[in-house]
């Protein structure tokens, strides 16, 4: 019998990424979404076939989340969807909290008493850290640059989740949920794998003003809008993964799985660029113009945000990259040509 596997947020980035990854490998997959992300912030609806990849349903609904666990036994789930908006969550605490704590809790417990044997990957976030994530860069031409600091390479996962300063209520809720997984380790047994990604791209990408900086920034470029810069004259930076390349680590993990783990995952170092070196590679691509505008820097904003995975490497060394920067941006604007 084919091995199933449960994938939450399944027509979003993410999601869908896990949907195609998981079939290819023969696996029969069950995908819910209730499309939320496109009434929070406006982007398209996805428009899906009716098959048990994209079931259109609530995961913070307890009775369809009992049902769903009732019909089917699940080897893994992957808890990709969520609230991912910082800037949404400070006017929609309570519902980011619901979404984002009390549906992962949910799924967590539906799995311990129908399914404890399976792998339950959580999609945690690196905004966990709040302002520990943070280091005292040098000021480059087109980047800031960290030089001297223990995190030249990346953060690494001891950073700490205690007095982490600005989260947003988006970063409250999604420790909340990052908490209870590692605690159903603990307490209850479960093969629980936590993944704090940082930007998360791919050509599937809806972005929008409130959440996907690449695919934002490239239909801004190919729309002739002005994208707005906060803080950091551009020059913050960001590394990058793609959707593809998380799915496969996931796929990875479950193979193997070691209950309660905490992975920092994203681009590394040579997947890292500012706003400023992004918006100008896409913009030599597509043929249009960079406009941009600064704001003032918000509460929490990030001036250097690059991951350290070599823990995630030294467990697991047949994972590999394979979207280098280059095709992550190509990857991208595909879409938007």
């Amino acid at each position: 019998m084919k091995k199933k596997i449960l994938i939450t947020g399944s027509r979003g980035l993410l999601g869908s990424s896990c949907v195609e990854l998981f079939r290819e490998k023969g696996w029969y997959v069950v995908g819910i979404d209730n499309n939320s992300r496109s009434k929070n912030l406006g982007t398209p609806a996805k428009v899906v076939g009716h098959d048990d990849s994209n079931i259109n349903l609530d995961f913070t609904d307890a009775r369809q989340v009992s049902s769903l666990f009732h019909e089917h036994k699940f080897d893994a789930i992957i808890h990709a969807g969520a609230q991912a908006s910082h800037d949404w969550s400070n006017d929609h605490v309570l519902e980011d909290f619901i979404t984002n704590a009390m549906g992962t809790v949910l799924l967590l417990e539906a799995t311990r008493q129908y399914c404890p044997e399976a792998v339950f990957v959580y999609v945690s976030t690196d905004k966990v850290y709040g302002e520990n994530m943070k280091i005292y860069p040098v000021e480059d031409e087109t980047r800031f640059v960290s030089v001297g600091s223990d995190y030249d390479e990346g953060f690494t996962e001891d950073l700490g989740l205690d007095f982490a300063g600005h989260r947003s209520p988006f970063g409250c809720s999604k420790t909340t949920g990052d908490i209870y997984a590692q605690e159903y380790a603990h307490t209850f047994g479960l093969k629980t794998g936590i993944f704090r990604p940082g930007c998360i791209t791919g050509k599937n990408h809806e972005g929008s003003e409130l959440h996907g900086l690449l695919a934002y920034l490239a239909k801004c470029i190919r729309e002739g809008k002005t994208y707005k810069i906060f803080g950091f004259k551009g020059k913050q930076v960001r590394d990058q993964i793609h959707a593809n390349d998380l799915a496969n680590a996931f796929w990875h993990f479950i193979q193997n799985p070691r209950k309660g783990e905490v992975y920092n995952i994203g681009g590394g170092p040579e997947r890292a660029m500012s706003i400023l070196e992004a918006g100008e590679a896409i913009s030599k691509k597509v043929g249009k113009p960079f406009k941009y505008e600064h704001y003032p820097e918000r509460p929490g904003d990030r001036i250097w945000d690059v991951h350290d995975i070599s823990k995630f490497c030294s467990q697991y060394p047949k994972w590999e990259y394979t979207y280098s920067m280059d095709d992550i941006i190509n990857d991208v604007i595909s879409k938007e040509l």
